[in-house]
């Protein structure tokens, strides 16, 4: 065991469906326009992840999105945000149903973000790390033009290096600290978290991205977690020692990110705070929804620009 881990670890489940849609086809799906749909939800920073690199890239035209609503049962998330609670493109009221389709009792977890393959009916992946990375490096033909590279070749040891940390401590940091089992293993995962924490805003002071001058896969990463912070993870998870709005690196780094096209305007805080504190309720059991924090401080200058 390392000095992190404790008894009543909250444990990832982290089987998925390792197809990949590629240039080449490899596994039996190339890239093609109009083919593909990307299902997600908004309040999910996994899901969270795909809707920004999408529209980064500018792949709004050739993939497109359905969009499930803020919370789910244990069955399936669900498109209650349709007309008649049916995606318009698939038909299907249940995420549940693509998955079926393809593995019948699949009996693993019913995730966002799900690519489902729209000449059949049947989900591709649900693998949410390779999906980005390939519409990175695999849909490059389809690309907008000046489009951003968020996985340039001269850096991916780097980013694949502070995407390995920021998951573990971060991303799924703050899971592990919500979830944890014991008092032992929550004290764990809140140490871990606000070490990376203040070690990112160290790393953060000296430069305006996490790899230097351009926006990378591993700020796209860091962001969904950060934009959650003070609305779910803060109260509802015992993120507690302090909000984002009180670490000034990362507030101004989080703020500039959310003010870049693709970033903010992806954001829904609603069915950010409907999600969490309506569908975990061994965690709130009253299902009551925060009214606050008040969103429009993401809109105050960041003053990043200097950097």
């Amino acid at each position: 065991m390392s000095a992190y881990q404790a008894e009543g670890e909250y444990k990832r489940d982290a089987q998925y469906i390792s197809d990949r849609i590629t240039a080449d086809g490899r596994d039996g799906y190339p890239v093609e326009p109009g083919r593909y749909r990307l299902v997600v939800s908004r309040a999910c920073p996994w899901a969270s992840r795909a809707i920004i690199v999408r529209r980064l890239l500018g792949l709004q035209d050739v993939l497109s999105m359905g969009v499930c609503g803020p919370t789910h049962d244990q069955r399936s998330w669900t498109f209650d945000l349709d007309p008649g609670g049916r995606d318009p493109v698939l038909g299907i009221e249940r995420l549940q149903e693509a998955y079926f389709k393809r593995f019948p009792g699949y009996d693993r977890g019913i995730t966002v973000p799900a690519i489902v393959d729209t000449t059949t009916g049947e989900v591709v992946t649900n693998d949410y790390a390779q999906i980005t990375l390939d519409l990175s490096t695999q849909w490059t033909a389809l690309h907008r033009a000046g489009a951003p590279q968020l996985y340039p070749e001269a850096l991916r040891d780097e980013i694949d290096e502070v995407n390995e940390v920021i998951f573990e401590d971060v991303n799924n940091g703050v899971y592990r600290a919500g979830f944890a089992g014991s008092q032992e293993a929550y004290e764990a995962a809140y140490v871990r978290l606000f070490d990376r924490l203040d070690w990112l805003e160290r790393r953060l002071s000296t430069r305006r991205y996490l790899m230097g001058g351009t926006i990378t896969e591993a700020d796209v990463r860091l962001f969904t977690t950060l934009v959650r912070f003070d609305a779910v993870y803060h109260g509802h998870f015992k993120c507690n020692r302090s909000k984002l709005t009180e670490m000034p690196v990362l507030w101004a780094y989080a703020r500039d990110l959310f003010q870049t096209p693709g970033f903010g305007d992806t954001v829904n805080f609603e069915h950010i705070k409907r999600h969490y504190y309506v569908v975990h309720r061994d965690i709130n059991p009253s299902g009551i929804v925060p009214a606050g924090p008040d969103p429009s401080a993401w809109s105050q200058p960041h003053g990043r620009d200097a950097l």
